[in-house]
């Protein structure tokens, strides 16, 4: 099947659409293609697909076999990258249909194929997030519930090992006893992490800088002898209502991770950055405005296979046996109960996670549902 050509119609739809040559080349670009790509007309016009997108080769499929058969087909959720550009902007994911226009014009140059580009990122991002937070709900459950099992033979165990080693006379079955209890103090504070993130957190106006510039500060002390730690604030934003003591423990768990991964960089560098979120969904409300906090590395990234599963309890990437997988299962518990969510992007030599929150605590408002 073709189509014909309504360039009027095209000019007022919100569909993104790209008119292809036949040496696939665009030739026209209407105003929601502008906007998705963050490019205008004149920038658009000429340029190939691979000029466009790192990964076209992810669309060629529906393009060859709609130019094959002269009909319509659609590739469904590709994820796509802009040529140029390595900030959060330039990944898009989306529904791509390619048609065959019914144009016989010889000219090489004359539109042949037309492309709806049709963003998904935020369905997708709130199945995933629901999806997410079912799971993790569930995690919760099922080791908070280990965890008490744990408690009770764990104290048990200590206080057996400790009266064993007052019947002790020799210092080497001594120290057998003080393995014994330094161990069982450590699974005591591992039960204990677990069972913290199901405090209730005291939301309080704060400048998020302050915040951000303590754990800065952490992370110098830490890591400031190998990695350069950098600031990008933006000065201007309002005060958000958070629990700071749980936000920090947040943010830390995060820039430590960040820090471990980029250590065998050549250069480690690691960026705190804050700016405003425009038109954003966050625990099922809509937002004019909210809250970013973007924590940059440029370490080896987390393979796709891991990025659904760095949230669950337990769950590590390290090899080294010095993690325990519960920071960003804990950070993933502090921001949902701050009606928030936790974002991540990763490549190779540049790892984005974006920590976003409601300026307003959504519920001490009766209109909850709008903007802040």
């Amino acid at each position: 099947m073709t189509v014909g050509i309504d360039i009027g119609g095209l000019e007022l739809i919100t569909t993104a659409v790209l008119m292809l040559s036949a040496e696939r080349a665009i030739v026209y670009a209407n105003p929601a293609a502008e906007h998705l790509l963050a490019l205008s007309k004149r920038q658009l016009v000429g340029l190939t697909l691979p000029q466009l997108f790192r990964d076209s080769e992810r669309i060629s499929p529906a393009i060859d076999l709609a130019a094959q058969h002269g009909a319509s087909y659609t590739e469904h959720e590709i994820e796509l990258h802009l040529v140029g550009k390595v900030n959060g902007a330039s990944r898009l994911v989306i529904n791509c249909t390619a048609s065959w226009l019914d144009n016989h014009a010889a000219n090489k140059t004359a539109a042949q194929l037309l492309l709806e580009l049709r963003p998904i990122d935020q369905e997708l991002k709130v199945a995933r997030e629901a999806r997410v937070a079912e799971q993790n709900q569930a995690n919760r459950e099922l080791v908070r519930n280990l965890a008490h099992e744990i408690k009770n033979p764990l104290g048990g165990l200590r206080g057996a090992a400790q009266l064993l080693q007052h019947e002790l006379s020799s210092p080497q079955l001594v120290e057998y006893t003080q393995v014994i209890i330094s161990e069982a103090d450590r699974l005591q504070s591992l039960v204990n992490r677990l069972l913290t993130p199901h405090k209730l957190p005291r939301f309080v106006g704060t400048d998020i800088h302050v915040v951000l510039d303590r754990v800065r500060q952490l992370m110098q002390n830490e890591f400031g002898r190998t990695h350069a730690i950098d600031a990008d604030f933006d000065v201007s934003l309002p005060q958000v209502e958070i629990d700071s003591e749980q936000i920090t423990q947040v943010l830390l768990n995060i820039a430590r991770n960040a820090c471990q991964s980029s250590a065998e960089s050549a250069s480690p560098s690691v960026t705190l950055r804050t700016r405003v979120a425009r038109q954003i969904v966050l625990a099922r409300r809509r937002h004019r405005m909210a809250l970013e906090i973007a924590i940059i590395d440029n370490g080896s990234g987390i393979l796709p296979e891991h990025r659904d599963r760095i949230f669950f309890p337990l769950f590590t990437t390290r090899t080294e046996g010095t993690g325990s997988g519960l920071g960003l299962s804990i950070a993933q518990t502090f921001i949902s109960q701050h009606f928030g969510s936790i974002e991540v992007e990763s490549e190779p030599g540049h790892t984005v996670f974006r920590v976003l929150l409601p300026f307003t605590h959504p519920t001490d408002h009766v209109n909850a549902g709008t903007a802040v």
